[in-house]
């Protein structure tokens, strides 16, 4: 999963850079009449929302079992996400292109350029703030590994969202500024609309990578391959089991279900290959506290 990544610690930090952001370039969006500045500010209030359904994924998927759903609703948190992935490509991604080509065909004069100057910067100072704090916790899951091989592995798809969002965010912010500095430097307002559609067109990119990822958690995947192979290896050492022929894991949101088959060690009667499978199931998931659910079928040493 997440190593101990304070998911929630990212969405607030998100949420209350977003809301900023947002109210401070609607107002320049106004002022201005820039696209890239307007497509900006949209893609600030979808992102608000964004955070706001992850949190509301979190919390369904903390609801107990039940007759209907006897394995939780861990699983829930990943079906938002991917609607997040959807508004991101949406909302944000599509509005801007169609708001960039709008200013191609309909120009409109910039209008107190130096106040959308300095709504970006303090929008990328903001927002840089919000990514430092997704990295902070992204960096206590990846375990050595490259930014992109935890963006592949992760199955925290909540974090996995927020840093989208965020590096799209940082991107983006930075799309508007040349656009907007170009558009003064030169005069000529396809600067402007070009830095529209480039926004819209990033915002799809990171929306369609991030709903692929997420995608295969709402398919079924198992654990990250890394602990996983911590899994077999803790079977394996363990004195009760001769050979461990399979594991199979499901990740369900911040729950694991294992399944495993094993060859016991010879015991004397039924009764002690009982028992020990019981003490090496409670051991692994003492190990493994994320394991909820584990499912042990035995065979016999001759």
């Amino acid at each position: 999963m997440s190593g101990h990544a304070d998911s929630k610690r990212a969405i607030f930090l998100a949420l209350g850079a977003n809301f900023a952001i947002f109210v401070a370039k609607l107002v320049a969006a106004l002022f201005t009449g820039s696209g890239a500045m307007l497509a900006e500010a949209v893609h600030s209030l979808a992102d608000c929302g964004n955070q706001g359904l992850l949190l509301l994924g979190m919390r369904q998927a903390k609801r107990p079992p039940s007759p209907d759903y006897p394995l939780g609703w861990g699983r829930a948190l990943y079906f938002w996400s991917f609607l997040v992935a959807i508004l991101l490509f949406s909302v944000g991604g599509m509005f801007s292109v169609y708001e960039g080509v709008h200013k191609l065909t309909h120009p409109e004069p910039l209008r107190w350029a130096w106040l959308a100057v300095g709504v970006l910067v303090f929008s990328i100072v903001t927002e840089g703030i919000s990514m430092h704090g997704c990295l902070q916790e992204v960096n206590k899951a990846r375990n050595g590994r490259s930014l992109w091989q935890w963006f592949r592995e992760t199955r925290a798809s909540e974090l996995l969202v927020i840093f989208g969002e965020d590096l799209a965010a940082l991107l983006g912010l930075c799309f508007a500024l040349a656009a907007i500095l170009l558009t003064m430097v030169t005069g000529n307002l396809i600067y402007d609309a070009i830095g529209t559609i480039a926004i819209g067109v990033l915002l799809i990119v990171v929306a369609v990578a991030v709903a692929r990822e997420v995608k295969a958690l709402l398919i079924g995947q198992g654990v990250e391959p890394r602990r996983r192979a911590e899994m077999v290896a803790f079977l394996e050492a363990r004195p009760e089991i001769d050979l461990v022929y399979n594991v199979l894991t499901l990740q369900m949101g911040t729950d694991v279900m294992v399944a495993v088959k094993a060859r016991m060690a010879a015991t004397p009667t039924a009764c002690a290959m009982i028992e020990a499978i019981n003490v090496v199931e409670a051991d692994f998931k003492a190990r493994f506290k994320d394991v909820r659910w584990s499912f042990f079928e035995p065979d016999i040493a001759d």
